[in-house]
């Protein structure tokens, strides 16, 4: 894997990994955060680290836990489920949580599994294949106005419509080159000039395919419960619909008086980042930290 981590440092500086600390890593992919949070941590803090993609722990089992041991837990789930594995572990509180919502290189180009149009792979974006939704089923099965309908939610499509009309048509789909071309000729060729015209598509039907959005919430009010009074918790999104949802949860909790937010605004990467890894250019982290004080 040649996958760089996106806003690793700024990340990192937030968290700000202890000896002894215990962390969270909820999307191991090709294990930067994990890698450096032990090593900031060492010789004794711990990660516990999740990911529905066993191709991601399977690498993670030949590196990192090769050289950090039993500093790395592995967990196979969804990072919705981290609170019953965490106290499943041993764990009560922890020190930090980190969520890196994006996909790693590794699966965005080479997974066999189709979550890009970068190459020509079967339409099934699963992160866990034991799943049974596929995208080859929505875009070969689903109804026009069904199709329409999550591209306009889940990609902020504008021209849902049009592309639900051809991909009905041109049924059936079966690659993820059918599918970029099918898109590609609803939209006029003087927009999207920084992105592919299919970019919208791809994600909504990833999100569909995963329940990624639903996750999410989850997942975050759980990091947020786990976390102890005064541990860090960080999340990088890529898209407006993740950074929507952890911006108002995150917002609800400061009124609550459960977060203190670290950055008002979020991180964005610098120029240079940008420059040496494209893929950073939508990338927003924002930090928060846990002020709550429980009764005794």
């Amino acid at each position: 894997m040649q996958h760089k981590s996106v806003l690793l440092d700024e990340t990192i500086f937030a968290i700000n990994p202890k000896k002894g600390g215990i962390y969270i890593d909820m999307t191991l992919g090709a294990g930067g955060h994990t890698r450096k949070i032990l090593e900031k941590s060492s010789p004794d803090g711990v990660v516990i680290a999740f990911d529905k993609d066993m191709n991601a722990l399977n690498y993670a089992k030949d590196t990192i836990k090769r050289e950090f041991k039993d500093r790395l837990i592995l967990i196979n789930d969804n990072y919705a489920n981290c609170l019953e594995h965490v106290h499943k572990e041993g764990f009560g509180e922890v020190d930090g949580v980190v969520m890196d919502l994006g996909l790693s290189l590794d699966q965005i180009k080479a997974s066999g599994r189709g979550f890009s149009f970068m190459t020509d792979e079967p339409l099934d974006m699963r992160m866990d294949s034991s799943k049974a939704l596929t995208a080859e089923k929505i875009v070969n099965k689903w109804d026009e106005d069904e199709i329409a309908n999550i591209l306009r939610i889940y990609g902020e499509e504008r021209f849902a419509g049009r592309i639900a009309k051809n991909i009905v048509r041109s049924r059936p789909i079966y690659s993820t080159k059918q599918l970029a071309d099918i898109v590609k000729e609803c939209i006029p060729k003087n927009l999207y000039k920084t992105i592919h015209p299919a970019t919208r598509t791809f994600q909504a039907l990833r999100i569909v395919v995963n329940d990624e959005l639903e996750d999410l919430q989850k997942g975050l009010l759980s990091a947020i419960e786990l976390l102890k009074n005064g541990g860090v918790i960080c999340v990088i999104s890529f898209h407006s619909l993740e950074d929507r949802i952890v911006k108002n949860i995150f917002k609800e909790n400061k009124s609550n008086n459960k977060l203190r937010l670290i950055n008002k605004k979020p991180v964005i990467p610098t120029k240079k980042e940008i420059f040496l890894n494209k893929r950073a250019r939508s990338a927003k982290l924002r930090c928060a930290v846990k002020t709550e004080i429980k009764e005794t």
